[in-house]
């Protein structure tokens, strides 16, 4: 089931299952037996047929790319050309080495859906390829209501994020011959077969997104993808609205950075709009929550902030490990890694008289690489050139900014001193609430009625 044979007497080997296979070729025989596929040979389907069975799941350059890597795959080593339709062993084929195939197999039919010419391609076109897959992966998850929660093509607004991250992933490309130069001339250096087999071996991204395109825009073997590995189901208090500073393109390039247990859903502790621009809030609702990604949004418009690998606790003393990281989303997508040169990758602190008071990742005190002040609404992100810490560049416009929009995240599911916490007073979620209680002489009438606590914070 798993092989075809071609007309030199050659065998393809399917990786497919049996039971896969034969969803395959009942795909082919509905493409094939299409009435736009009247005029191409035999056990062939044309370009219409493709456009006709997808419809507007995709949009109509990606399935014009998609055909354009079947019909060029050549099993017999002879064709002077594209075929002018697709055979049932060209689909399979290409279907196979997309679906199921190593970096080597991908990289023949991708090459093929960047341009029709035999060779080099320009970065240029692999970056337009990029764009059109970032693209259609928003697009297609959009129409199938895939998107779990998160604002998809309509909220975007122009492809701005769709640029920034084709951008990101265009950049892990390595060109021969060392490091790709500097500036807009990158994109007149010729890519290669084996410069494209190397790119999709290191950014496992681009094989996923090719995976959605297909599994999603053509309806086929759609229970072998798990879409909760990719988008996160977002979570929001119920009965709260929220214009998230995120989309699903930020989520699932953030979430590709996380590790598998923590990629299956985001919950919402945090948001400014929502829960009001206090620092005491913000220390009340992120504290003992476990791993969480924080980001605001400047005056500017630069969106950017940091991944704590470790539950945030109000203390002057740095904390977490070296899985924390900084962010920027836009105007650009990138992350920035912990350097070894220190171990300053977290710290909160609140009301105290003779160190500062905020929330800071990586750098030192003045001088951190994100710095959101107690004053809330004020911050700093200082790098000449870069934050020791993280290696990251100045996060914001300006040095010292300003902002209204802040957004925390947890992600996974939450521990067993996440629910406890969640049976905590109001009061002890706002230490500002509570400290003004006690100043006026009131006592806290729930105190007497709590559940007895754990016995090693009834030790302390």
């Amino acid at each position: 089931m798993g092989n075809s044979k071609s007309r030199s007497g050659k065998r393809f080997c399917s990786q497919f299952l049996p039971e896969e296979q034969a969803e395959i070729d009942r795909l082919f025989d509905a493409l094939s037996s299409d009435k736009d596929s009247t005029e191409t040979s035999p056990r062939s389907f044309s370009l219409k047929a493709l456009q006709s069975h997808v419809g507007e799941a995709l949009p109509p350059e990606m399935v014009t790319r998609l055909y354009d890597g079947m019909r060029q795959v050549d099993l017999t080593r002879r064709a002077q050309g594209p075929s002018k339709s697709v055979s049932q062993e060209q689909f399979s084929a290409s279907m196979s080495h997309l679906l199921k195939g190593n970096s080597e197999e991908k990289s023949l039919v991708i090459l093929k859906m960047i341009s029709a010419t035999e060779g080099p391609v320009k970065a240029r076109e692999v970056q337009k390829f990029t764009e059109d897959l970032v693209g259609s992966v928003v697009h297609v998850l959009t129409h199938r209501q895939e998107l779990r929660g998160w604002a998809g093509k309509k909220a975007m607004g122009p492809p701005v994020r769709t640029q920034a991250l084709a951008a990101q992933l265009v950049s892990e490309m390595k060109l021969p011959g060392g490091e790709r130069p500097q500036g807009p001339q990158w994109l007149d250096c010729n890519c290669d077969r084996a410069v494209i087999e190397d790119w999709v071996f290191r950014v496992p991204l681009v094989a996923m997104f090719l995976s959605v395109v297909i599994h999603r825009g053509l309806l086929v073997l759609c229970g072998s993808l798990d879409l909760a590995t990719l988008v996160p189901e977002c979570q929001v208090e119920p009965g709260r609205m929220l214009e998230s500073l995120l989309d699903v393109l930020a989520v699932i390039f953030l979430n590709s950075y996380l590790a598998p247990e923590q990629r299956q859903r985001w919950r919402l502790l945090f948001a400014s709009h929502l829960h009001g621009q206090s620092f005491s809030q913000l220390c009340g609702r992120i504290t003992n929550c476990g791993p969480c990604l924080a980001l605001l949004e400047d005056h500017d418009g630069h969106v950017f902030g940091g991944f704590a690998s470790c539950s945030w606790e109000v203390k002057p003393q740095f904390q977490g490990d070296n899985k924390c990281f900084l962010f920027s989303i836009t105007p650009s997508m990138a992350v920035y890694m912990p350097t070894g040169y220190n171990d300053h990758y977290m710290y909160l602190n609140h009301r105290q008289q003779t160190i500062p008071n905020g929330l800071g990742m990586g750098g030192q005190h003045g001088y951190f690489g994100l710095w959101v002040d107690a004053n809330f609404g004020n911050g700093h992100s200082k790098a000449k050139p870069t934050c020791t810490t993280y290696n990251s560049p100045q996060l914001s416009a300006e040095e010292n900014f300003r902002f209204e929009k802040m957004e925390v995240w947890a992600v996974g599911d939450p521990s067993e001193s996440e629910l406890a916490k969640g049976k905590k007073s109001i009061l002890d979620m706002d230490p500002e609430a509570q400290a003004l209680l006690e100043a006026t002489g009131r006592s806290r009438h729930s105190e007497g009625f709590r559940e007895v606590p754990d016995s090693d914070s009834a030790d302390e």
